[in-house]
């Protein structure tokens, strides 16, 4: 009687163990909104959890847009719609990364928020600290480790991901600046309007004279603006004084203060064990891997740690090349997955 008491108190024990030895359910991936306020404007994004064990603590990305009124995906819509920070978000939850978008000021749900009577009143420094705001939304959430938290910014967002690594608390354990902003406002701005002057030449529409003219125009229209003066726009087409008439008017202040930053400066306030993934695509006319060059020194001498610079053969601006018109091209993939550490 008592061997077959024994034999069957085991048999239970094996039958009741089991189901607490089974390894738990994964939980789905799952995008939510969230909600958080910067200087008075409630903030609207978008936060990716990819698929996890129950309770685990996952590296996260706050993903910071290019310039102009892109919102939480990296859209302009109804007419610029390349999905470029949605696209970011799918890849980074491919190697187990949360990411949180965000649409900044002026897009989105968010909108133009405190600064809706007073759009003049809107600078950098206030989409650096509605950066900070998400960075420290993105830090509070409950599946996010707090410890291994990343900053990936797009052009501008590049820029801005920069100053976030000197001031953000915690500091990033990365920064993934993906076809920066690494010299001043201005001066990209120079080097976009002559590129499209001189290929304007070329097809006959000006001669080389009236591109001298107009080139020497660019450059005093920018020595006014820096001056605070009024632009003389008489010898510039009327497509280039319009955009220097938008820089004189609500965007004066966005674009002075924008213009004040100048990002190898800023790589000084990393610290040196940051990691860093900086590209520049070959095809990419609005930042030209050249004037990544400054920054990339900055860095080197700050002593980040890699993978460093990353040239992406064929990519441009928006991440693409001729084969994936749509999508992140492969070498930005590749890149990302190598600053992920897979």
């Amino acid at each position: 009687m008592l061997r077959h008491l024994t034999a069957a108190l085991l048999a239970l024990a094996v039958v009741t163990a089991t189901p607490a030895e089974a390894t738990p359910a994964l939980v789905p991936a799952a995008d939510r909104e969230v909600v958080f306020a910067a200087d008075g404007t409630t903030v609207y994004g978008t936060l990716h959890v990819p698929e996890h064990r129950p309770g685990k603590r996952l590296r996260a990305a706050l993903l910071l847009p290019g310039s102009g009124p892109t919102d939480r995906d990296g859209n302009q819509p109804p007419g610029f719609t390349p999905d470029t920070l949605a696209q970011l978000a799918d890849a980074l939850g491919g190697d187990g990364i949360a990411t949180l978008r965000f649409d900044k000021y002026a897009t989105g749900r968010t909108g133009l928020g405190a600064y809706r009577d007073h759009p003049e009143e809107l600078d950098y420094p206030a989409f650096v600290r509605q950066a900070q705001a998400a960075y420290e939304s993105l830090r509070d959430q409950p599946e996010t480790d707090p410890r291994a938290l990343l900053v990936v910014g797009h052009s501008e967002g590049a820029m801005t991901a920069l100053l976030l690594g000197g001031t953000a608390r915690p500091r990033p354990a990365g920064l993934a600046l993906l076809q920066p902003q690494a010299i001043r406002l201005l001066d990209v701005v120079a080097l976009q309007l002559k590129a499209q002057v001189a290929e304007a030449t070329r097809q006959g529409q000006f001669t080389p004279e009236q591109q001298r003219t107009i080139d020497a125009a660019i450059d005093a229209a920018i020595t006014s603006l820096r001056a605070h003066r009024p632009v003389d726009t008489t010898d510039l087409p009327s497509a280039i004084a319009q955009l220097f008439e938008a820089f004189q008017g609500v965007n004066a202040r966005f674009v002075s203060s924008d213009d004040a930053v100048y990002p190898p400066d800023t790589a000084a306030t990393l610290r040196p064990v940051t990691r860093v993934l900086l590209t520049c695509g070959t095809n990419d006319v609005q930042v030209p891997c050249f004037t990544t060059t400054a920054l990339t020194t900055a860095l080197r001498h700050r002593h980040a740690g890699g993978p460093g610079r990353v040239t992406l053969p064929g990519v441009d601006h928006l991440l693409h090349d001729t084969d994936h018109p749509n999508t992140l091209a492969p070498p930005v993939l590749d890149a990302l997955r190598r600053f992920a550490g897979h």
